[in-house]
């Protein structure tokens, strides 16, 4: 666990050491800004145009304005999350510094578990961000907490999923271009999966819709935690990191 523990300390200070994580959190809170304000206005301007036709009635804050911008968070997601694990291996096999980290007694595991936290932790930091804008919701208005919470808690577990399909890509190449590229596609593919099942009934199809994130991440919007969405990310995460557990293995067969 020390281990695990030392690796992400390392890699969270090489993101910060270089322009990485300030470039992807001010693009973050430059385009959440906007949503959150888009959305905030709105809200207002509906409620302005309800009282003056006399037909005023509960505004649901959570509904208007907390759940389209948790949603809007995740669509974000999909193209900081490329940008953040296309480093975590393909940097170290591009530097030549991957032989030295799998020759070392450090265990596979713990280098994988120790990269992944890091870039957990780096989308977590940017995440924060929103909660800045989410303040001033509160001291003016009164949602509901909870269900943003649950929200949160969804945004963490998509990130860990979709990051660990993005550490094993970046096993794969030794160009963060690539890397970057091949897991935007990735990402994209798992967010339209959801398409199919709109339109087609049959088994593959109801198949490819359950493998969406979309699908599984829209209860932790609505303020709902459902096993069943938690075990989905859960096993995402795990396939994630298995293969690149096998991915490093025969990186290190070949050293």
């Amino acid at each position: 666990m020390t281990n695990v523990i030392t690796i992400c300390q390392k890699e969270l200070k090489s993101y910060f050491s270089s322009p990485i994580a300030y470039l992807l959190m001010a693009m973050f809170a430059i385009v959440f800004g906007f949503f959150f304000w888009n959305a905030v206005g709105y809200f207002v301007n509906i409620s302005f145009q309800s009282q003056a036709m006399g037909r005023s009635f509960p505004m649901d804050v959570n509904e208007m304005i907390i759940r389209p911008l948790l949603m809007n968070v995740s669509v974000i997601g999909l193209f900081l999350i490329p940008l953040i694990s296309m480093r975590l291996f393909s940097e170290e096999k591009r530097s030549g510094t991957i032989e030295l980290l799998l020759t070392s007694p450090i265990h596979d595991a713990e280098i994988i578990i120790g990269k992944w936290l890091a870039a957990v932790a780096l989308y977590g930091c940017i995440l924060l961000i929103s909660g800045l804008n989410f303040f001033f919701l509160f001291a003016y208005g009164k949602p509901d907490w909870k269900p943003l919470v649950i929200g949160y808690l969804g945004l963490i577990l998509q990130a860990g999923a979709l990051l660990a399909i993005g550490a094993f890509v970046s096993t794969l190449t030794r160009n963060q271009i690539i890397a970057g590229a091949v897991t935007f596609s990735v990402c994209l593919l798992l967010w339209v999966f959801e398409w199919v099942a709109g339109y087609e009934t049959s088994t593959w199809a109801s198949v490819m819709g359950y493998m969406s994130v979309v699908r599984h991440f829209e209860p932790f919007s609505k303020g709902v935690m459902d096993t069943r969405d938690a075990v989905y990310f859960a096993s995402m995460i795990f396939l994630g990191l298995f293969l690149t557990a096998r991915s490093l293995e025969s990186l290190r067969w070949r050293a």
